[in-house]
């Protein structure tokens, strides 16, 4: 069995295309690239068509983790062609879950996967420094890792 699988912040340059490089590597460690899909995707096009901030490419790359994705809008088609719809925040989750047509992709907010870090939501990086973007990772990896668990036992 497939699992497909959205990861959405609000522009989808910093903290969902960190989700997917993140969750790409560790589905790949584990063998598993053949019954997992990932994407990500944002719930404003300010930034469609860039590749990831290069402050986390640049973080995430010294953590050993690639970033490739480029941005790209939520939209209503995601609902039926994603089994998941993990959200990073607050606001993505209620923007999420307006334009879902109500069937189709369950959306979770990925603080749902945190076992490690008690947080509410991953904060947004944008407008801090780079210890903001090392604070990202760190909950990712925590959230991904246990998806990951979750995911191979489907």
């Amino acid at each position: 069995m497939k699992i497909s699988i959205l990861f959405v912040c609000m522009g989808n340059i910093c903290r969902s295309p960190a989700a997917e490089g993140i969750f790409q590597q560790m589905v790949a460690d584990a063998g598993l690239e053949d019954r997992i899909e990932i994407d990500s995707a944002g719930t404003h096009s300010y930034h469609t068509g860039l590749p990831a901030d290069q402050r986390m490419r640049r973080v995430a790359l010294s953590r050993g983790y690639q970033l490739d994705s480029i941005a790209r809008t939520l939209v209503v088609e995601d609902f039926d062609r994603f089994d998941l719809i993990i959200t990073m925040d607050e606001d993505n989750f209620g923007e999420a879950m307006a334009l879902s047509p109500g069937h189709g992709a369950r959306v979770v907010p990925m603080v749902d996967y945190c076992e490690l870090k008690e947080v509410g939501e991953v904060p947004d990086p944008y407008y801090g420094g780079e210890e903001g973007f090392h604070t990202v990772i760190d909950i990712l990896e925590d959230g991904c890792f246990n998806l990951l668990k979750r995911c191979a036992s489907i």
